[in-house]
C-alpha cells in the first residue's frame, strides 16, 4: 500500500510539473531567444580577470526569514532510499568560482539537458552568480532546473572563522535573491505568468571541495539549507578522463536514488559529451531525472554525520596527500576549481 501511494504521489507530481512546465517555459522563452540561450565556446574558459565582490552592497540586502532544518535532516545527505521499483536519480552540477578567477559556463551541458528534457540541480557559487548574472537568471527561469548554493567564494568551510562561515552562507543566498529579483523585474517577465512560482530562497547547498565539519553543518542547517553531498562522483574535473570513462562511471555505478556530481563551470572537461552518451542509456534502463529536492521528497535521505568521498575521512587524507605532493587543490576528482 505504501509503495502504491508513493508511486501515485510521484506520478501526480510529475504530471503537475509537466503541466506547469508549458507555462513556466514562457518566462524563459519570452526573455531569451534560442540563439541567446545557446552556449558559446568563449564562455567555457575561465580567466584571471579581477572582479571584486561588493560586500557592502550584499550585506545591506536584508536577509529573508529562514526556518532551520529539523534535527532528523541535519547532516550530509549522500543519496536517497527509494521504494522498490522507483528509479529516480538526480544530476547535479557545481558552478564553482574562487576569489582569484572568473570561472566559465558550459552551455553545452545546459543545452543538452534542455534538448533531452532532463531535470537537474545546479549548485552555484555566490560570486559565480554575480559574474554570470544573465546565465544565472536563465537557469533560475528554467522550470526543469533547481538552484542550490555552493558558498560565496568557494572556500573550504571546515577551516574558516565564524564570521566568514556566516558570510559564505548568507551572502550566497543574497546573490541568489538579487539575481531572482533582477529576473522578475525584467520587462520581458512582466507578462509571463508561471504556474509554479520561482522559489524566493534556495533550500539546498553543497560544501565546496566536499568538505565540512560539525560547525559548518550546523551553520548550514540553521540557515534553513539541506547539505547535499553525493554518492556518485564523475571525476570530470580531471582533463585526462575521457567522455567514455565518465559515462561508464555513471552507467556502472548508478542506482535508484543516486545523487551524481559533475561540473558546469567549464572545468568538467568532457562532461557534455559524456552526458550525451549516458543520458539516452539511462532512459533506456528506466531511469527518470529529478531535481535534488524532488528526489528527497520521493524517499528517505541517506544522511551521515560528516562529509567524505567514498568512506569517512577519505577527503581529509586526500587533502593531506595533495598538500604533501604540492598539488594545487585537494579534491580534484570532486571539486577542482582550477
Amino acid at each position: 500500500m505504501r509503495r502504491a501511494i508513493t508511486i501515485a504521489v510521484i506520478a501526480f507530481a510529475a504530471c503537475s510539473l509537466k503541466r506547469a512546465s508549458a507555462e513556466d517555459q514562457s518566462l524563459l522563452k519570452q526573455c531569451w531567444t534560442p540563439q541567446v540561450l545557446a552556449g558559446t565556446n568563449q564562455e567555457l574558459k575561465s580567466s584571471r580577470t579581477p572582479f571584486h565582490l561588493d560586500f557592502p552592497a550584499l550585506k545591506q540586502v536584508p536577509p529573508l526569514p529562514v526556518t532551520p532544518v529539523p534535527q532528523e535532516l541535519r547532516g550530509s545527505i549522500r543519496a536517497v532510499e527509494l521504494p522498490p521499483g522507483v528509479k529516480l536519480i538526480a544530476l547535479t552540477f557545481d558552478l564553482c568560482e574562487t576569489s582569484s578567477d572568473i570561472a566559465g559556463y558550459d552551455g553545452r551541458i545546459v543545452d543538452l539537458l534542455r534538448a533531452q528534457d532532463v531535470k537537474a540541480t545546479f549548485f552555484a557559487g555566490g560570486k559565480w552568480m554575480e559574474t554570470h548574472r544573465e546565465r544565472a537568471e536563465q537557469l533560475i527561469a528554467d522550470p526543469n532546473f533547481e538552484i542550490g548554493g555552493h558558498g560565496l567564494r568557494h572556500l573550504d568551510l571546515s577551516h574558516v572563522s565564524d564570521q566568514t562561515l556566516q558570510d559564505e552562507i548568507r551572502l550566497t543566498e543574497t546573490a541568489y535573491t538579487e539575481t531572482r529579483r533582477g529576473l522578475l523585474t525584467k520587462q520581458c517577465a512582466a507578462t509571463a505568468q508561471p504556474q509554479s512560482p520561482i522559489p524566493e530562497q534556495m533550500s539546498v547547498m553543497r560544501f565546496p571541495y566536499g568538505r565540512c565539519n560539525a560547525k559548518s553543518l550546523a551553520a548550514v542547517a540553521d540557515a534553513g539549507l539541506l547539505a547535499i553531498q553525493c554518492d556518485l562522483i564523475t571525476g570530470d574535473p580531471d582533463p585526462h578522463r575521457s567522455a567514455r570513462a565518465i559515462a561508464d562511471t555513471i552507467l556502472t555505478k548508478v542506482h535508484p536514488g543516486a545523487i551524481i556530481v559533475a561540473h558546469a563551470n567549464g572545468r568538467g572537461w568532457h562532461t557534455a559529451d559524456a552526458l550525451a552518451l549516458a543520458i539516452p542509456k539511462l532512459k533506456e534502463e528506466g531511469y527518470s531525472f529529478v531535481t535534488v529536492s524532488e528526489l528527497l521528497k520521493a524517499g528517505k535521505p541517506v544522511i551521515t554525520a560528516s562529509c567524505y568521498l567514498n568512506k569517512p575521512g577519505d577527503n581529509t587524507r586526500v587533502a593531506h596527500a595533495a598538500k604533501r605532493d604540492g598539488a594545487p587543490n585537494a579534491l580534484s576528482i570532486f571539486d577542482h576549481p582550477y
